[in-house]
């Protein structure tokens, strides 16, 4: 087994790369799990599954090319193997080493000490670091439109307004270009001081003033980076956007855009389903690129 976290290079917009395997093991289902020192792959983290896995092939010293079936975050204590939600330690543990786990077939026939070449699908790269930036950028415009809306004093998001979205989200999507978050809107929200009404009595004045703080972002071209304190797969990443209003800085372990300039626009759509109890919120984010993509 590997005594040292992988070190990953899709942080810094890496597609391609070179690794040597250090381990292969057979799953339960036939299929390979691969293990190399380094990838460019973004693996989905079960501890935060927004973003899913890039698509992506392993090629061999002989000339074969393996697609990747799955890429996931996995961990070992230096014994076995554990992939996904069976990872029964948080991320980081003293004693335990994190990987980046590529699920091949099983007859992939890569072996141990061997050098793949990596490569990962661009276009479909792109689309998801579109829709993970884009879904950044909404969820900072809604704070900022629903920052009325409280009666106490609640945690801020990064651009300093009350952190609605940290605090009523139940699932967030990051699709090809775009995103899909739900909210919920329950007892504990409300005792927390958000208003309700600010949002359900008129969704459609909410959505336009998101969008139109969206529009001016857009056209501001503003630089988008992350920065990372190492290149392990467990060090801390940090999304970074130069903001007309000033710099914005979320923790993220996913990819992103470098820029805003290559995108047309960033606009959202959302809809209020009231219940009892509780109501649920979606938000549609979609980016779109100058090209029109």
């Amino acid at each position: 087994m590997p005594k040292t976290d992988t070190t990953v290079t899709y942080p810094a917009g890496a597609l391609t790369g070179t690794g040597t395997v250090q381990h292969v093991e057979t799953l339960p289902d036939g299929r390979l799990a691969v293990l190399l020192d380094a990838t460019p792959v973004h693996p989905v983290d079960a501890g935060w599954p927004d973003q899913g896995p890039d698509r992506a092939t392993l090629t061999t010293a002989a000339g074969r090319k393996v697609t990747v079936l799955d890429c996931v975050v996995g961990a070992t204590d230096g014994d076995a193997l554990f992939l996904g939600p069976e990872i029964p330690v948080r991320k980081g543990t003293e004693g335990w080493v994190f990987l980046v786990v590529h699920v091949v077939p099983g007859d992939a026939g890569i072996a141990d000490g061997e050098r793949v070449e990596v490569r990962v699908d661009g276009e479909y790269r792109a689309a998801l670091s579109a829709g993970h930036t884009a879904c950044h950028l909404a969820s900072l415009a809604l704070n900022r439109q629903l920052a009325d809306a409280w009666k106490k004093d609640v945690q801020a998001d990064a651009a300093g307004s009350p952190n609605f979205d940290a605090l009523a989200i139940e699932t967030t999507t990051i699709l090809p270009g775009g995103s899909r978050d739900v909210y919920r809107l329950g007892k504990s929200l409300r005792r927390k001081g958000f208003l309700p009404d600010a949002l359900l009595a008129d969704p459609a004045a909410v959505e336009a003033g998101v969008n139109a703080t969206l529009a001016k972002w857009v056209a501001s071209g503003a630089e988008v980076r992350i920065e990372r304190e190492s290149g392990l797969l467990t060090g801390m990443r940090r999304w970074v956007c130069e903001l007309p209003d000033g710099t914005v800085s979320i923790p993220c372990g996913g990819t992103h855009l470098t820029s805003l300039a290559a995108v047309s626009a960033i606009g959202v759509r959302i809809s209020a389903e009231p219940g009892e109890g509780a109501a649920e919120v979606v938000m549609e984010t979609r980016c779109t690129f100058s090209d029109g993509q």
